[in-house]
């Protein structure tokens, strides 16, 4: 793919959603059709997979990016005293510097509480402001019977717009399938965008 900056247009930008969410869709269709004593490992399998194939995505256009594991020096009185480790699905770095930290999920459901901590815990504890932001496939989930199956949305609207006014502001969230209430409620379409803004502007942005 390589540095994809200049080639934004339009059609560009809906290829790039549309291929990503489909080709997850596609690998989480076939993991549905594992036995249903099964079907937490499929769910983990799919969250990892996600998580691979946008770290693949990033290193296509010319980033560095890399999973792991940072380490977090703890002064007390201008000293180092301990460490804390932080795993995380994203570390985008120039060089060896780390310039932006970044979560991988499915879905938002039961994770957003914990990505917005992070943010707060980590920049508090390193004394600086690195960017953290979130990349979500969805967030609806089956509901119903076979025969009459339907959708449920799974966003929580009222903790994401609380952490953000009362804890800290993500630096963007990202959606491959962005729902509704996302582009026309205060707040949620200020920090919400559909992924491409994330590959062909954002993520240069935090490079910088």
């Amino acid at each position: 793919m390589g540095d994809i900056r200049g080639s934004d247009s339009e059609e560009n930008r809906n290829i790039v959603n549309r291929t990503i969410y489909t080709a997850q869709q596609c690998i989480g269709a076939a993991l549905d059709a594992l036995p249903a004593k099964k079907s937490n490992t499929a769910r983990k399998i799919n969250g990892d997979l996600f998580e691979r194939f946008i770290r693949l995505v990033i290193s296509d256009i010319g980033v560095n990016v890399i999973e792991g594991t940072i380490s977090v020096p703890v002064k007390i009185d201008g000293e180092i005293t301990f460490k804390m480790n932080y795993q995380h699905d994203l570390i985008v770095q120039d060089g060896t510097k780390t310039k932006a930290i970044g979560s991988v999920k499915t879905s938002s459901k039961d994770r957003i509480d914990k990505i917005f901590i992070d943010k707060f815990l980590y920049n508090k504890l390193t004394d600086t402001s690195t960017p953290h932001f979130a990349i979500f496939l969805n967030d609806v989930q089956r509901k119903g019977k076979e025969g009459e199956y339907g959708i449920n949305a799974t966003f929580l609207t009222g903790h994401f717009k609380g952490y953000t006014v009362k804890l800290n502001p993500l630096d963007d969230v990202y959606y491959c399938d962005i729902r509704p209430n996302m582009v026309t409620e205060k707040i949620l379409k200020d920090h919400i965008k559909a992924f491409d803004n994330f590959v062909f502007t954002d993520i240069w942005r935090f490079l910088e």
